[in-house]
């Protein structure tokens, strides 16, 4: 018997899975600070072998795979775009089959491979995204495939050697894979992805650095540039191909009005990056910036200079925005900002630490993250409906200040610390401390402090200035400040005036 197209339609779609009709998925985007490996080799002083071992290496790429195992009930979210993954120095030790390599190790636990003293050869030679996927499938985080960028070990068009690159993570078919080079800053890397039929095109970018600074603006114009002209190409076979750009831009997100004496900026005027949500809709403007999902309070995911930045980025097409294919979840971006885990009690970063003998600490980066689903509609002539949309373009530029909001009665003390405690073993990096001692001669601010010296430091010159002086009035110290190292050298950070009692 023949059954009439509508009903045969209907019936198909009660004996597929949900899954196939809608599928929901999570994208993350997170600069994990410099993920490097452990062959010993790095152009970063940092991450020279006196001071980069692989304990180090071990904390890393734990409080990497605890940060991810945040999304989706521990399982990780299903793509996931990478920035600082060191540029391997020993490509020919590579792995080119990610499958063989988690098989081989499937008995033993990256803790337990990097355990290893000597650290045998085969192991050292292993690149840093490698060990990511090592310990994000121990972790429980499995069934990716693994796309790094396409840099190679050579120098940036200035000379300086290239060290870091990006890396994309997917758990669904990968139907191309694309690198465009980009002037002084790492490749950007396309990757074409399949869900359930449907393409999305993924852009993992890493401009040059600087974005407060006019002069490198140029460079970052240049990265765009790049970036801009592949969208024209796909936007002009398919004005609403759905595409997803993400990664550390080194732009805010509102960086024409930030930055007002620029006159042209890269992720507003030559990407043409925008805060209005309905215009999209229109033949004008083709993307749309996620920030603009946040009020502009909750806008920040690094901190510079006293204030929050928004140099992640995630910015959408138009595509994901109607009733065909991949399609955006509204008002579903966020910032990973994990209170207990990679941000402190002030809701701020806890920044990557290689002090001690293992490190401590995550990134001076948040993840950011959005929703996204299918949809088994083909109609690109149709909106999806939009709960509090963004529909006027901002005159005024976000300037969050930051706040240190912390009880001060909680800092450690010497008397409460266990006894022989090491300040300096990592464990009590990012820690508030109540720090009284004498103050060190020299042109520098330094404490005696639990036998050591430290170094004084806080980012705010006029705070600066008081611990200053203090030292005049008596020689001493009295205040509060969070344990950390800068290059090599441990320190107490003062972040408010309030901690200088």
């Amino acid at each position: 018997m023949l059954i009439p197209g509508r009903l045969r339609l209907a019936l198909l779609a009660l004996t597929l899975p949900l899954a196939i009709l809608a599928r929901p998925f999570t994208a993350v985007v997170y600069n994990v600070e410099n993920l490097f490996d452990a062959d010993g080799l790095a152009n970063y002083d940092d991450y020279q072998p006196a001071g980069y071992t692989p304990a180090h290496l071990r904390t890393k790429l734990r409080g990497i795979a605890e940060v991810l195992a945040r999304y989706e009930d521990g399982r990780g979210a299903d793509l996931i775009l990478l920035q600082e993954i060191e540029l391997d120095q020993t490509p020919a030790t590579t792995v080119t089959d990610y499958a063989a390599f988690l098989q081989r190790y499937a008995s033993t636990t990256y803790e337990q491979l990097l355990g290893a003293a000597p650290l045998p050869a085969e192991l050292a030679g292993l690149p840093a995204e490698a060990w990511l996927l090592k310990a994000l499938h121990d972790r429980g985080l499995r069934g990716y495939t693994l796309v790094a960028g396409g840099d190679a070990v050579a120098k940036h068009e200035d000379g300086n050697p290239r060290s870091i690159k990006t890396v994309l993570l997917t758990r669904f078919p990968v139907k191309a894979v694309r690198n465009h080079p980009t002037l002084n800053a790492r490749h950007i890397l396309e990757v074409e992805l399949q869900i359930d039929g449907h393409t999305l095109f993924v852009f993992n970018n890493h401009w040059k650095s600087g974005a407060s600074d006019p002069v490198t603006e140029e460079i970052r114009i240049a990265n765009a540039g790049v970036l801009r002209a592949r969208l024209d190409q796909i936007l002009a076979a398919d004005p609403q191909a759905d595409i997803l750009l993400g990664g550390d831009f080194n732009s805010q997100h509102d960086q024409k009005l930030r930055y007002r004496a620029m006159k042209r900026t890269a992720l507003n005027d030559v990407l043409r990056s925008q805060g209005n949500e309905l215009a999209i809709r229109g033949p004008q403007r083709d993307l749309y910036n996620l920030w603009y999902e946040l009020p502009a309070a909750g806008r920040g995911s690094d901190t510079f200079r006293g204030e929050w930045g928004t140099l992640m980025q995630m910015i959408v097409s138009r595509g994901v925005y109607d009733q065909r294919g991949v399609q955006y979840v509204d008002n579903s971006f966020a910032v990973g900002r994990f209170v207990g885990l990679n941000a402190d009690d002030s809701g701020h970063p806890v920044r990557w630490s290689g002090g001690g003998a293992s490190g401590s600490g995550f990134s001076d980066h948040f993840p950011i993250s959005a929703r996204f689903t299918t949809v088994a509609e083909n109609r690109p002539d149709r909106w999806i409906t939009l709960t509090r949309p963004s529909d006027r373009d901002p005159t005024e530029a976000d300037v969050n200040r930051l706040t240190f909001k912390v009880d001060l009665g909680q800092a450690l003390t010497l008397a409460a610390l266990p006894a022989g405690a090491n300040l300096r073993d990592g464990s009590y990096t990012g820690k508030l401390f109540r720090v009284e001692g004498s103050a060190v001669d020299g042109p520098l601010l330094k404490v005696e402090f639990a036998g050591a010296v430290y170094d004084l430091y806080s980012p705010d010159p006029a705070i600066r200035d008081l611990i200053a002086a203090q030292r005049r009035a008596g020689g001493t110290f009295r205040l509060y400040g969070e344990l950390g190292t800068f290059r090599g050298n441990w320190q107490f950070i003062v972040k408010d005036a309030s901690w200088l009692q």
